[in-house]
């Protein structure tokens, strides 16, 4: 068992689990936010990438750095969507929708690879789904602007995108994964900068800036280092239990700080979506083992 990889990942986890709290106290909107946690990820991952000289070994492909492009798209989509929903909802309930991305996954690959979709992952994408409604309520769901105005919609395409990112980015095998980030964080840069309002930028606080700065470094830079460099030393059920830790802080974070309560069908749809999800990541691992 590698104990430090292992600490590496639960701390890259639990630091992600509170950019919720932080991307409150920022003081500007999603689009804003998000270029500016491009700009600070490109310059901590590349500095890191020229300083261990992995650029030097670099293999090149035309098809897999377009690839790498796409990803690219789908993750800062992925951010934006999910930096609105914190805008429109609780952390916890757009966390809990977000968390769904592994169901999209298989969904996914149901559609587009043919891949086969057992009746159990069909139970858990039910689920999953009707846990979601439950967190969100049948209220804020019961006309279309009541759909739009929840944010429902936005951690609903920002499990989609996250989904979207992790297909993508298995395609990807000879990159390293500072470079991986870096293409993706420098096109959220080129992405962003014509929707950006930077008039907002002038108005700022000390505190605003910290927590912005600290959302770009922290959240995106340092998190990402720790991640890539535990996980490939981890194995999957390792992984898939240690990720848990994201949403966990989130929700505690949530509850403590921001005094988010919880109602019983809230707590109830949180259980439908997490069990859903721990069904569909465990499930492949009992069938190789009963294979």
């Amino acid at each position: 068992m590698n104990y430090s990889a292992m600490i590496k990942l639960a701390l890259s986890m639990a630091l992600f689990g509170s950019i919720g709290f932080f991307t409150r106290q920022t003081g500007i909107e999603a689009i804003e936010l998000v270029f500016v946690r491009c700009i600070c990820a490109t310059v901590f991952l590349g500095g890191l990438w020229l300083l261990t000289k992995r650029y030097k070994t670099e293999k090149w492909e035309k098809q897999e750095l377009l690839r790498t492009v796409l990803c690219g798209v789908f993750l800062v989509l992925n951010w934006v969507f999910l930096f609105k929903a914190f805008e429109e909802m609780a952390i916890s309930v757009a966390i809990s929708i977000y968390n769904i991305a592994p169901i999209f996954v298989l969904l996914f690959g149901a559609l587009f690879l043919k891949e086969y979709l057992s009746i159990g992952a069909i139970i858990a994408t039910a689920s999953c789904f009707f846990g979601s409604v439950l967190i969100v309520g049948f209220d804020e769901l019961g006309s279309i602007d009541a759909v739009l105005n929840s944010g429902f919609v936005w951690a609903f395409l920002s499990a989609c995108f996250y989904a979207l990112t992790m297909i993508t980015s298995k395609t990807i095998q000879h990159l390293s994964s500072y470079a991986l980030t870096f293409i993706q964080t420098t096109v959220g840069i080129v992405m962003l900068a014509p929707f950006c309002d930077f008039t907002v930028f002038s108005g700022l606080t000390t505190s605003n800036w910290t927590y912005i700065l600290a959302t770009g470094f922290i959240h995106t830079g340092f998190v990402y280092y720790l991640f890539f460099d535990s996980v490939r030393s981890l194995s999957t059920i390792v992984v898939s239990v240690l990720v848990f830790v994201d949403p966990l802080v989130a929700i505690v974070l949530d509850v403590l700080i921001l005094s988010f309560r919880p109602d019983m069908w809230q707590l109830f749809g949180m259980a439908l979506i997490f069990g859903g999800i721990v069904y569909t990541m465990y499930e492949p691992m009992r069938s190789r083992k009963t294979a």
